[in-house]
């Protein structure tokens, strides 16, 4: 029976081979006919999750889709990209097009997964899955944890949404400058990770996986976080829900019973990567596009997705329909970024994150998103940050911690007054709103005896 089967995969794997060989993918730049926005033709061999291949790819070159136009019904994949670099001038450089040719055109192979720009190469560090409760001061804890267990960050992204919290993780042994690589040191740092995660009244499971394979970042965090059924209804105890409810993407799900099409529809806020995320997630829920548009004007996004289940069908309760809705809503909401955005670039250190996650924890601020990277020795890290009180964030408090840090290093990228716009009064803010922050300003906090505590 199994070796049927082997069989079986075997063959239908040659025979794409062949139609790949006979119908090579075929990839059309155009600065010419459009005046504002370079266009990409791409036209292959229709294959499950080549649309989100192709999305990620343009995405990870930090391009901004503005137009597309997809058709997969049937053999072969037609897709139309309006895109612009994040000037939003058209792409003229010449080696962003010479990769776009070479990942999209014949020499690519999406039946495979591809080594794209976001993908994390891991074969010299060691990359860590955190999933678990967001709480007051998670971040810098974890960052303290890895710092006592002489793991340096070399890079991180923190997603968190509706309670929970995501991260993966870049690190690298201090001593070696390698990945981690003995089983009961890794064993170790997982299990105190986790203790970390897990808090103290923590309901839920916390999660850790530590790995040396490939790992695309953003798409990792979208399956863990959709995976820790983050897109479920929680209860909050304050008015919050009120605002996020006026904030809340417009997704419709229908079912066209003519041609056994369900489609759906998604009007929300623009912003960068909001069609990876949609794409994503219909993949990661086994649905295929067959048709789509998406058409941004202004500010705001519309797309349109005519979609069925892996399996042919189209939506078929209401049940799934209102699942559909819950993930898309979540997997937008996910990368929205609230608060004062801080920008930190320095010569990278041991312990650069813990230290800097610690100032923060110490002024009352709580971060909540975060990007962590290091480049040529230097650390480009950028960090959201809201008042853990509710207040608009001080000018004084923002001043103090350039000072503290370093004012040419610490630098703020949007007016702290438009903070005052949005709150000007204190409020009981639900447990999203504390991710990573610290509500206490005691300036004697040690970073390790959070480590004792959970060890």
């Amino acid at each position: 029976m199994d070796v049927s089967m082997s069989f079986s995969q075997d063959m239908d794997n040659e025979y794409e081979k062949l139609i790949r060989r006979m119908n090579p993918p075929r990839v059309v730049i155009d600065n010419d006919s459009c005046k504002k926005a370079t266009v990409i033709r791409v036209d292959s061999a229709n294959e499950y999750g080549i649309l989100l291949e192709v999305v990620q790819i343009l995405t990870d070159l930090n391009l901004t889709i503005s137009k597309a136009y997809i058709s997969s019904d049937g053999g072969w994949f037609m897709d139309v990209f309006n895109v612009t670099d994040q000037d939003g001038n058209k792409v003229t450089d010449e080696v962003v097009l010479d990769y776009i040719q070479k990942s999209l055109g014949p020499e690519a192979c999406f039946s495979t997964s591809l080594r794209s720009v976001g993908v994390i190469p891991s074969t010299d560090s060691t990359v860590i899955e955190l999933t678990g409760c967001d709480r007051p001061g998670l971040l810098s804890e974890l960052s303290a944890v890895l710092t006592h267990l002489k793991c340096s960050v070399l890079s991180a992204e923190v997603w968190t949404h509706n309670t929970r919290a995501a991260a993966v993780m870049q690190v690298t042994d201090d001593l070696t400058g390698c990945g981690v690589s003995d089983p009961e040191r890794l064993s170790r740092i997982k299990n105190l990770l986790r203790n970390v995660l897990k808090g103290s009244n923590t309901p839920r499971e916390a999660k850790t996986l530590v790995s040396h394979g490939e790992v695309h970042t953003d798409r990792r965090l979208h399956q863990m976080m959709f995976e820790d059924r983050d897109y479920e209804l929680r209860v909050v105890e304050d008015d919050s829900s009120i605002q996020d409810e006026r904030q809340k993407p417009d997704v419709c799900v229908d079912n066209w019973l003519d041609k056994d099409y369900s489609v759906v529809t998604v009007r929300c806020k623009d912003r960068p990567k909001l069609l990876f995320d949609t794409v994503c997630t219909l993949t990661d829920m086994q649905y295929v596009v067959f048709h789509g548009s998406v058409d941004t004007e202004g500010t705001e996004a519309y797309q349109e997705y005519y979609v069925r289940h892996i399996d042919g069908s189209p939506v078929k309760s209401e049940a799934e329909k209102q699942r559909v809705i819950q993930c898309l809503e979540a997997a937008i909401k996910r990368r929205v970024s609230e608060g004062l955005k801080l920008e930190l670039c320095t010569t990278d250190r041991v312990g650069l994150l813990s230290n800097v996650t610690r100032i923060f924890r110490e002024n009352s601020l709580t971060v909540t998103r975060a990007e962590v990277k290091t480049k040529g020795g230097k650390a480009l890290n950028t960090f959201y940050v809201s008042d853990a009180s509710g207040y608009s964030i001080d000018a004084k408090t923002i001043d103090s911690i350039r000072q503290t840090i370093g004012q040419t290093i610490l630098k703020v990228k949007n007016n702290p007054q438009e903070q005052q716009q949005r709150q000007k009064s204190p409020t009981h803010d639900s447990p999203t709103r504390f991710l990573f922050g610290g509500l206490f300003k005691s300036k004697s906090f040690v970073n390790f005896g959070l480590v004792r505590s959970y060890s």
